[in-house]
């Protein structure tokens, strides 16, 4: 067993799981740290898709009583249809672009300057975002939420396609953006994720299979681990956070991470490859 692997897979797990649901895009850190690591061939690729569930399933802990509760109700209760058709309406418009466009974009727009350009307008997008009075918002709980409301925030989703984006950044932003709270674009953006992330890293798994071999398993499994426990840990403190907090400090970070990707491609520190 190579330790230093097992090392390597529990940061990678760490980055994940404290990135994901922030407006910050895992992407862009994951593809630093595994440079810096020297955990970026192919099989780190899928890797880094595949831990994504670990992430995931933090989210379903979090909010397990509610997803229960749903499931529960599903066959009887309108309310409970409305929520799971939103997050079914909301889910689709990702899979059909990323299925279509997927490759392209990752062969043609996965450039230092582009991340770097995502990053940087992202923060922008925020700042904006943040100017706009929470009492303009219409929408206050998920469950408020209309078909049209959710395919909205699922089309906002398909920006994360792009390189640098963030899908949490896209969903929660976009989201206030179209009326939702700060509270149920985030908290919705938590929802959308569960078949968003569980399907691009089955996708991921299946599609690379022949990468993978069971001695990869203790890899996977402690990226799993540390994103799950990361994930957790930062799903709880951003729900604390954004009670009273905006996300300003996010958009700062962004602009700045956006600057060191330009510097870190320029000076040759990173090798910002696909």
């Amino acid at each position: 067993m190579d330790l230093i692997l097992l090392a390597k897979s529990a940061v990678m797990g760490v980055v994940e799981g404290l990135t994901e649901f922030l407006p910050i895009s895992s992407t862009g850190h994951l593809i630093l740290a595994g440079d810096l690591l020297d955990f970026n061939d192919n099989k780190a690729k899928v890797f880094e898709i595949a831990i994504q569930t670990g992430a995931i399933l933090a989210v379903i802990l979090v909010y397990w009583q509610r997803i229960r509760d749903t499931l529960a109700r599903l066959p009887t209760q309108r309310e409970a249809q409305r929520f799971a058709g939103n997050v079914l309406v909301a889910f689709v418009p990702a899979v059909i672009l990323g299925l279509a466009f997927g490759k392209a974009i990752q062969a043609h727009l996965f450039k230092p300057w582009f991340v770097a350009t995502t990053f940087i307008l992202g923060g922008f997008v925020i700042l904006w975002a943040e100017r706009r009075p929470q009492e303009a918002a219409r929408i206050h709980e998920v469950d408020d939420m209309r078909w049209r409301d959710a395919l909205y925030v699922g089309l906002a989703q398909c920006l994360a396609l792009l390189p640098g984006t963030s899908r949490s950044g896209a969903t929660i932003i976009g989201g206030m953006l179209l009326g939702l709270s700060r509270k149920a674009a985030t908290e919705f953006s938590f929802f959308l994720a569960i078949p968003t992330l569980i399907g691009a890293g089955v996708y991921s798994l299946y599609k690379e299979r022949a990468l993978l071999s069971a001695a990869d398993l203790p890899m996977f499994a402690v990226g799993f681990v540390f994103s799950f426990a990361s994930a957790w840990l930062c799903v709880r403190w951003l729900l604390r956070y954004i009670s009273s907090h905006k996300f300003t400090p996010f958009a700062w970070y962004r602009i700045a991470f956006g600057v060191v990707v330009l510097v870190s491609a320029w000076t040759g520190v990173v090798h910002w490859q696909p």
